[in-house]
């Protein structure tokens, strides 16, 4: 990183989600930049650390890397992100910290209530921290902590379908982004065409149900109410694998090949088996309606 003779007040962590309680630590960071003369700062990664460190634990993503850099800019933070590394996994506290002040021109660090640096800070208390910044000419606080919101917090509630908690949590409505893929095409012959949304395999992805969401598409700027099934049709086909369908209300296109992306708003129902087609299209009917007034409330109240 070319600094030159810029200062920086920074902040380190992956900010997965950019959370309520990130957004406490980037504020934190701007006032505190403000006081000092300093510039904020916010050194993100390019993954998760885990996908180095113990890959079979990597868990699904909350945001993805643009939107990640979107939110904390709009902190007026300025995110810098660089690859994590097997090599970069190996540095130790004290590591990390020096480099942070001689590489990257930090002179106070803001962290979180839970942030750890290198392989063996787990093992510091905060005390410890403070006397490794005082050594390389960092001073260390810690933002307020907000209690039970995280990463891995949200992405339970996400997984297991609680996506309202999510939302509270995050400060606003999980988001899912994909590309629009064919699919079997059976909604339509029902009057509910769908469309199949892929997103990036590394993202988390709520749990089956039928949700209440915003949709938004290319070219326009305004949402659309849209309902969207998560999981395996058990009407249709129970054999596909889990897939996001989401039925835009109101609206009619074609979106194949298209970006689309999902605010979702509330969980309406369990994903279940109907006797038949018409079983299933009457059910649809009722969940269009809620979830077409659950959209108009959430636009009505901004």
């Amino acid at each position: 990183m070319n600094t030159g003779r810029t200062r920086y007040a920074a902040t380190v962590g992956t900010f997965d989600g950019v959370h309520r309680g990130h957004a406490e630590v980037l504020d934190t960071l701007g006032f505190e930049a403000v006081i000092r003369g300093l510039q904020p700062l916010a050194i993100t990664f390019d993954r998760h650390p885990l996908s180095v460190i113990a890959p079979e634990r990597a868990p699904g993503m909350l945001t993805q890397r643009h939107e990640r850099d979107l939110l904390i800019s709009s902190h007026r933070v300025k995110p810098v992100e660089i690859p994590f590394t097997p090599q970069l996994a190996l540095m130790t506290a004290r590591q990390w910290i020096q480099c942070l002040h001689k590489d990257y021109n930090v002179d106070l660090l803001v962290i979180g209530y839970d942030n750890t640096f290198g392989h063996d800070g787990r093992s510091l208390t905060h005390n410890d921290y403070l006397k490794i910044g005082e050594e390389a000419g960092i001073e260390i606080i810690e933002a307020p902590c907000l209690p039970g919101i995280s990463s891995s917090a949200i992405r339970r509630a996400v997984t297991e379908g609680r996506i309202t908690e999510a939302t509270d949590m995050l400060g606003r409505p999980f988001a899912l982004e994909g590309t629009v893929g064919t699919g079997q095409q059976v909604g339509r012959t029902i009057g509910f065409p769908t469309a199949n949304v892929i997103p990036p395999s590394y993202m988390a992805v709520p749990g089956g149900g039928v949700y209440a969401a915003r949709a938004f598409i290319p070219d326009r700027s305004d949402p659309i109410a849209a309902m969207v099934n998560i999981g395996r049709r058990p009407t249709i086909a129970d054999s596909l694998g889990v897939t996001v369908e989401a039925n835009l209300i109101d609206w009619s296109g074609d979106l194949y090949g298209l970006p689309l992306r999902l605010e979702f708003l509330q969980r309406l129902r369990d994903e279940r088996r109907f006797d038949s087609l018409d079983s299933l299209a009457e059910r649809l009917r009722e969940d269009r309606i809620q979830a077409r007034e659950l959209f108009l409330a959430a636009e009505s109240a901004k």
